[in-house]
């Protein structure tokens, strides 16, 4: 089979010498149900819709994948908004996305292949996804992908600061880089994830054998690229006034789209030594749109503004003094920063001498000299194609998944139980029952794997035995629950999410309420997998689980 990675951001194409990935992009018909278009034809399609007031019932979504992002409990029905505040399914979303990705992939396989025909069947797919994302959203993207046309068996869930790291073990140093693959086993070095939504920070140690541990769960934040894209919006509605910039995107879309892509090639640009001005066209409508809604020019509330000494407007160019552009970064920085500030202070990190910096925003000079001036004493390491480790690791990954031979279970996982009430159970605050004459306590949250502990990749958990309650019971129904709590005592207690249910077969009553079934829990993958054993019948089967409701 050959390996294809599925990464909403592979490049696209260039400006001048500046590489430039493709926007987490979609428009979607009026019909809610087919893809108009992708990445950058999708904007300049939906700028044409908006220049001739035919947009509305279109759907325009863009950076729609931070959507999942600490959704732990979303369900299969969650709707997102598109730039106009319509709702849809996400899942409709994300699978009409990857259907995109993948017609493309096989179009252009039918260009470049001449003398071979590729069949869909000959692909696994590689599907990569922030490690900070949850169960329930990586099975919501293998759901989406299987929508899209993707047979399960073919996908496989890849987590992306792993797959830069596997990138980055591969790649030869140079003389203005060095690489992960010099370094010895034993070796631990931490890996920032820096993409345009989210932040990923993980820590590896490299084996004797090459292959890698995890040795801290992965952590992070909604503090990516975008944070800066944010900071400039707000920066352009305090010196235009209220409601002007809902108003000029509402009537003048085209123009929007260009201003924030001139301002993406100028935030790319922009180094932290840089003293000089940066230069901006302000679209007309939005000058004008200013005048109209508030009465007093741009030009009127910069004078009276905190910015009045930084700011040059001439014509419909606004130059901005250095110190703002890189205020833009301030939010974003600063939450990087004390992240890993925080994470150094870790016994188990006290070793780590390496940062790795892969994703598109870790091209960006700004974040690099800061990450280097506030780290002096670790070795910085940027491969040249930071913005492309993801997408290049995510194929290694879809090869030999077994590179990774640990990871650090960021979640207590568990089941719901019920047992015989007792006085030690006089403080907890549960619900009781009577089954078979005797009070029984439920809701009791029967731990599997707590956060934090380590589990091997492929192994699978010691096994736990479940009873009926009734003799002539022929199933155990329970419910798969996480905590961030190493310690839960109930499935009802604060923090407690529930993530789906197992139902266990046990057809044969013979024994009573004496029969046993067991379970295993597999955590060391990407994903979730359960086990059941009935060793009277001599049985074993694995069920899928299902995260979303």
């Amino acid at each position: 089979m050959t390996d294809f990675s599925f990464h909403f951001q592979q490049t696209l194409c260039k400006i001048g010498t500046l590489s430039d990935s493709g926007p987490t992009t979609i428009l979607i018909r009026p019909d809610g149900e087919t893809i108009d278009s992708f990445g950058f034809d999708a904007e300049a399609r939906y700028a044409e819709l908006a220049e001739d007031r035919e947009h509305k019932e279109w759907y325009f979504f863009k950076r729609f994948k931070m959507q999942l992002f600490d959704k732990i409990g979303l369900s299969g029905s969650f709707t997102i908004v598109d730039a106009s505040g319509k709702p849809l399914q996400a899942k409709t979303v994300f699978s009409l996305s990857i259907r995109y990705l993948k017609d493309d992939l096989m179009d252009m396989s039918e260009r470049q292949l001449m003398d071979q025909h590729l069949e869909e069947k000959d692909i696994h797919w590689v599907l990569t996804v922030p490690a900070i994302w949850n169960d329930v959203a990586k099975q919501f993207m293998r759901e989406a992908a299987e929508n899209a046309g993707l047979k399960a068996e073919n996908v496989t869930i890849a987590l992306e600061p792993e797959s830069a790291s596997l990138y980055c073990q591969h790649i030869p140093a140079t003389k203005s880089h060095n690489s992960l693959g010099k370094l010895p086993a034993g070796s631990i070095y931490l890996i920032l994830d820096a993409g345009g939504g989210t932040v990923d920070v993980t820590a590896h140690q490299v084996m004797s054998d090459g292959i890698l541990k995890e040795i801290h769960q992965a952590t992070g934040g909604d503090w990516g690229g975008t944070k800066v894209d944010q900071a400039f919006e707000k920066f352009i509605c305090e010196i235009t006034g209220e409601g002007v910039m809902d108003s000029f995107k509402n009537k003048a879309m085209e123009d929007y789209l260009d201003l924030m892509r001139c301002f993406e090639v100028k935030k790319r640009e922009i180094k932290a030594s840089s003293d000089r001005q940066i230069t901006l066209k302000m679209p007309v409508a939005l000058i004008d749109e200013t005048e109209d809604l508030t009465g007093i020019t741009i030009r009127e509330n910069v004078q009276y503004s905190t910015y009045r000494d930084q700011i040059k407007l001439a014509g419909d160019k606004i130059r901005l003094d250095p110190d703002i552009m890189k205020g833009f970064f301030t939010e974003s920085l600063e939450s990087i920063v004390n992240h890993l500030e925080d994470l150094f202070r870790l016994p188990q990190l006290q070793e780590c001498q390496t940062i790795l910096m892969v994703g598109g925003y870790s091209e960006s000079s700004i974040l690099q000299e800061r990450i280097k001036a506030c780290f002096r004493e670790k070795n910085v390491i940027i491969p040249a194609d930071a913005g492309l480790a993801v997408l290049k690791g995510a194929v290694i990954f879809g090869h030999n998944p077994s590179l990774i031979a640990e990871r650090i279970c960021r979640f207590t996982y568990g089941t719901t139980a019920t047992h015989i009430k007792e006085s030690s159970c006089a403080h907890r605050e549960t619900t009781t029952f009577i089954a078979e004459g005797k009070e029984r306590c439920d809701d009791i949250f029967s731990v599997h794997v707590r956060a934090g502990d380590v589990v091997k990749v492929g192994d699978w958990q010691e096994e736990r035995s479940y009873l009926p309650v009734y003799p002539t019971q022929t199933s155990i129904l329970f419910g798969i629950y996480c905590t961030k709590n190493r310690s839960p005592e109930l499935v009802t207690d604060s923090g407690c999410v529930k993530l789906g249910e197992v139902e266990l077969p046990m057809p044969d009553t013979t024994g009573g309420v004496n029969r046993k079934v067991f379970a295993s829990f597999r955590f060391g993958g990407t994903e979730l997998e359960v086990k059941v054993i009935d060793k009277s019948a001599g049985t074993e089967r694995k069920i899928s689980l299902s995260f979303l409701g």
